[in-house]
């Protein structure tokens, strides 16, 4: 009872479109070449010798998480020099943009991770993995505080501490409910494989009950009724690969019943995929109502209770009960507790900084004019600062200051209120695999010079203290985004306004993916459908739809396309923990 897998319908899609074949392979040489030949490229073992680390004490550098950021850390970091501990609830790493797929049997789970200790086996440094999670961090004494997960019956629950000279913080979002009362207990999240295995049992669970010949034909259509919260790209990803499900599996299953099912998409906001370009948005939510989707917009659940979802009308303020089978809560992500008591400890304020360093009289207040040496400065270590003021049309720091106040003198107080304007206008960036990957990159290629960076910094000034920073913020670079629609249709939206919506897009969606599963597939495939992927292969008439050939110049300029569009973000890093 599961769907088509990744390799069917990649064939089904060759065998009806066989001209496909050559986007295919622009789309892996432009699109996914490029984004494996980034992830790749530091991989490359380095010639580090160990003679000059022989007689010096290895750092110890704990790692908090086996994510996409810890991950990438890790595969990332060449450096001998470091004695690494890895702690993190998970022995593996999970390809979290498939948990979707995992949902209704597309892609198998097992396709998906690889175990944290074969990533690093080929690595120099030393290496130890401890399976357990983080519950406090003490950065006075410079120790975490962890407990095992393991289950009772085996071992119990051993608590431990762990001390680190460095300290690397990629443990991730937990899911955001907003203190929404019954979702813990009553809803599904989609952030782990065990996650997305349980949401597929109860799939077939709520089909298996309705088929009893004992339930009533309004209960047989609360539990065929499939619920998700949430209209961002997991929430809309999950519901049109639920739907796929039904259709081209359960229904012939189970076909008395496939009148019963509703698939409802709930979201707060007037549209779905607010983060994506309006035409993808529109076309999201058009191919959902054709497809049988019931899609309620301005819809924010109030509570939920194991039978129903209670929702209030945004605009009408009419409250309104759901009868449900199961509810899929996707509407986010939070801060972990233990991330939020770390911060307040460390503190997380420099403008008070910028000010006493600006202020060389110590007379409490200033001229605009005394922030003309350090105004490069600012905008190094904060780039955030000049993306506002480009955005703003303000020449430099000094017309910021003199548009909030309408002065040239200031005082602390309004000081922290023209930065406040810039922080409060400009967005973070986005909570996804892509940011993550990139940011342990960076903090790998940071530990990796250490050494050379410590004796000539290469940073921006310090506003806490004298001198540079070890190390340049981190510049992100977008290399564009996805969202799968079902029916073999994807959205992508790349740098530079290239926007692709269709059966071609999942192509390239599948060849991004495919690129950076390729060592997962080859080691997990089933070989059954290997080998009914390679029979079924049979030519076509070539272009039946008359798309557009994708010819080398179009490849090399959307290559162009990828590489050159740049967003820029601060990571903040402090001298003895980094937050990714």
């Amino acid at each position: 009872m599961s769907g088509y897998s990744f390799y069917q319908k990649a064939s089904r899609a060759y065998q009806s479109h066989p001209y496909l074949y050559k986007l295919l392979v622009v789309c892996t040489v432009s699109g996914g070449g490029f984004l494996g030949f980034s992830n790749s490229r530091p991989f490359h073992q380095t010639a580090y010798s160990d003679a000059h680390h022989g007689d010096i004490k290895k750092k110890k550098v704990v790692v908090l998480g086996t994510g996409w950021a810890g991950t990438s850390f890790l595969k990332n970091l060449k450096d001998p020099a470091y004695d690494v501990q890895v702690v993190s609830p998970r022995n593996y790493f999970a390809f979290t943009p498939l948990l979707p797929s995992v949902t209704n049997g597309t892609v198998e789970a097992r396709s998906i991770v690889e175990p944290i200790r074969n990533i690093v086996r080929k690595k120099k440094f030393n290496f130890q993995f401890k399976e357990a999670e983080c519950y406090r961090i003490d950065p006075q004494n410079k120790r975490v505080y962890c407990r095992s997960i393991q289950d009772n019956n085996l071992v119990g629950s051993e608590e431990f501490t762990v001390e680190y000279d460095y300290l690397v913080i990629a443990m991730g979002a937990r899911s955001n409910t907003f203190n929404t009362p019954g979702v813990v207990e009553h809803a599904h999240f989609l952030k782990e494989i065990e996650d997305a295995q349980r949401i597929r049992r109860t799939v077939i669970d709520c089909f298996e009950r309705a088929s009893l010949p004992t339930i009533s034909e309004e209960e047989r259509k609360r539990i065929l009724h499939f619920v998700v919260v949430g209209g961002g790209p997991t929430g809309v990803e999950f519901a049109a690969e639920l739907h796929d499900f039904v259709i081209d599996d359960l229904a012939k299953l189970y076909p008395t019943l496939k009148d019963y099912v509703k698939i409802t998409l709930l979201e707060a906001a007037d549209h779905i995929l607010n983060m994506f370009d309006k035409r993808i948005t529109v076309f999201a939510e058009e191919k959902f109502r054709r497809d049988g989707i019931d899609l309620k917009t301005g819809s924010m659940v109030t509570k939920v209770n194991d039978k129903e979802i209670s929702t209030k009308e945004r605009t009408t303020g009419q409250n309104v009960s759901i009868p449900y089978g199961m509810v899929v809560w996707s509407t986010g992500i939070g801060t972990r507790p233990v991330i939020m008591d770390f911060m307040k400890q460390i503190g997380q304020e420099d403008i008070a900084a910028i000010f006493s360093k600006a202020d060389k009289n110590n007379t409490g207040r200033l001229k605009v004019e005394d922030f003309k040496e350090v105004i490069n400065d600012i905008c190094e270590r904060y780039p955030q600062v000049e993306i506002y003021l480009k955005k703003k049309q303000l020449k430099n720091f000094v017309d910021l200051l003199k548009n909030s106040q309408g002065d040239d003198e200031l005082d602390i107080d309004k000081f922290k209120a023209a930065l406040s304007e810039v922080d409060l206008q400009t967005k973070n960036l986005p909570a996804t695999a892509q940011v993550a990957a990139q940011q342990g990159a960076y903090l790998a290629d940071c530990f990796n010079r250490m050494e050379i960076c410590e004796k000539y910094p290469e940073g921006p000034l310090r506003f806490r203290g004298t001198g540079r920073h070890r190390f340049h913020p981190l510049r992100y670079k977008h290399l564009g985004q996805f969202a799968p629609l079902g029916g073999e249709q994807a959205a992508a939206q790349l740098p530079g306004d290239w926007v692709s919506i269709g059966h071609s897009s999942q192509w390239l969606w599948y060849s991004v993916y495919a690129r950076l599963l390729i060592s997962s597939f080859a080691l997990h495939m089933d070989q059954d459908t290997l080998a009914e992927t390679l029979r079924n292969r049979t030519p076509k008439e070539a272009n039946p739809v008359g798309l557009p050939y994708l010819g080398a110049g179009n490849s090399d300029k959307l290559l162009e396309t990828l590489t050159s569009h740049n967003h820029i973000q601060n990571l903040t890093t402090n001298i003895d923990s980094f937050s990714v």
